[in-house]
């Protein structure tokens, strides 16, 4: 996981994740850590992960629907889950879709 979020993030970013033992690996690395404890509390001033957590559980609800994805397409489907997070009013979704369509198909 470490290499993941090394090739994705510059040094001394600042990252902010909750209290699950698997980002441990980042208390030493270049980045500066930041934990979350949701058990004591939901935000630290204006330092949050609730935007990431609304985001994979509205993109969670919506992929549940396909009953499986396939490995090869997981990039794509997610990018439609981010567009309707981002995209709220079903207009700016529609247009959103015809701009892609018009870029990607003809």
């Amino acid at each position: 996981m470490l290499f993941i979020i090394q090739e994705r993030t510059q040094p001394d970013s600042v990252i902010y994740t909750d209290c699950w033992y698997g980002y441990n690996v980042l208390d030493v690395s270049e980045f500066k850590h930041f934990r979350i404890n949701h058990s004591k509390l939901f935000a630290d001033s204006y330092n949050h992960i609730n935007g990431i957590e609304n985001f994979w559980n509205q993109s969670k609800r919506h992929l549940r629907k396909f009953n499986g994805i396939p490995t090869k397409y997981f990039s794509l489907f997610l990018k439609e889950c981010e567009m309707y997070f981002k995209n709220t009013n079903p207009r700016s979704q529609f247009k959103q879709l015809k701009h892609w369509i018009s870029k990607y198909v003809g």
